[in-house]
């Protein structure tokens, strides 16, 4: 289940953050009506070095959905052209930046064997430079992992057990987040920021609709809600010039469990770092490991 789960988060940002899981109840009729322009009256936060200006975003014409709503249910899905506009102009604006540095706090469900939800909680603390190099910091109840890319290799050191492993880096982050799903069953955190940069296609997504502005972290974003097959997923994403994914929740609709995966963002869009911030220099009493490939070459 929980291997699961992680590819279809790997599946969710491949398309600008596609197959998602998010919970979610069904909008009521009143939440689906057109939000007013609202303004961000909030301070910039000095912590992050980047906040939005005012700029209200109002919901724009609702399209019928091409697919029907969750088995057993004849409620039209509808598709707000407004909501998928917003998801693709934060991917067209997250392409365009050079170097990027955030903190990511999480929580992960996982299904135990009884069917019960267990949540397990984390942080994450990100360096990435496009095209190719990656610092990036792990901790979670359950381990603590550290990643780097210095453009040529990738290393994964396991902190705690003061393991590591490298093998030859591709030529983007993209394709390293790809690569390590793909053929490791390894999760790249946070990979969703490498795949909503690629701009893919959001045909997948079945129902979008703009649930008007919230707060994350004093910051103002709108936030949206989106459905795919096998999942329902959230977005909030910040108003004004710097449209950044502040926050994503998403709700595995398979699964009876209906496990739910969160992360909130925090951004700096400055970063101060050197070449030596991406390279790995392992500890004198370091032991050196393979990294096993999966058998099937895609998680079950």
């Amino acid at each position: 289940m929980y291997r699961d789960l992680l590819r279809k988060t790997a599946w969710v940002t491949a398309v600008v953050l596609s197959l998602a899981y998010v919970s979610c109840s069904r909008q009521s009729d009143e939440s689906k009506q057109p939000v007013p322009e609202q303004k961000n009256t909030d301070a910039a936060n000095s912590a992050i070095g980047t906040t939005g200006s005012a700029a209200g975003t109002s919901v724009g014409p609702v399209a019928p959905a091409a697919a029907s709503a969750a088995a057993g249910s004849d409620t039209a899905i509808e598709r707000d052209a407004a909501a998928i506009k917003a998801l693709e102009d934060m991917s067209t604006y997250l392409r365009g930046l050079k170097a990027i540095q955030v903190h990511v706090v999480t929580s992960r469900d996982e299904v135990l064997v009884d069917g019960q939800n267990v949540t397990f909680s984390g942080t994450v603390d990100m360096l990435a430079e496009r095209p190719n190099h990656l610092r990036v910091e792990m901790t979670t109840d359950k381990q603590h992992r550290m990643f780097f890319d210095d453009g040529k290799t990738f290393t994964v050191w396991a902190r705690r057990a003061n393991y590591y492993a490298t093998i030859p880096a591709p030529p983007t982050l993209r394709e390293l987040s790809d690569m390590l799903t793909d053929r490791y069953n390894l999760e790249l955190p946070v990979a969703d920021l490498f795949h909503w940069g690629e701009g893919e296609s959001t045909a997948a997504i079945v129902g979008a609709s703009d649930l008007g502005a919230a707060q994350v972290d004093g910051t103002t974003c709108e936030h949206y809600a989106f459905r795919q097959e096998g999942a329902d997923w959230q977005i909030w994403i910040q108003q004004g010039g710097h449209p950044l994914p502040r926050k994503l929740v998403i709700t595995t609709t398979t699964d009876p469990a209906r496990p739910r995966y969160t992360s909130v963002i925090t951004w700096n869009l400055a970063p101060s770092y050197n070449d030596a911030a991406f390279t790995f220099d392992p500890p004198k009493d370091a032991r050196k490991i393979l990294l096993a490939e999966a058998r099937s070459g895609h998680p079950k």
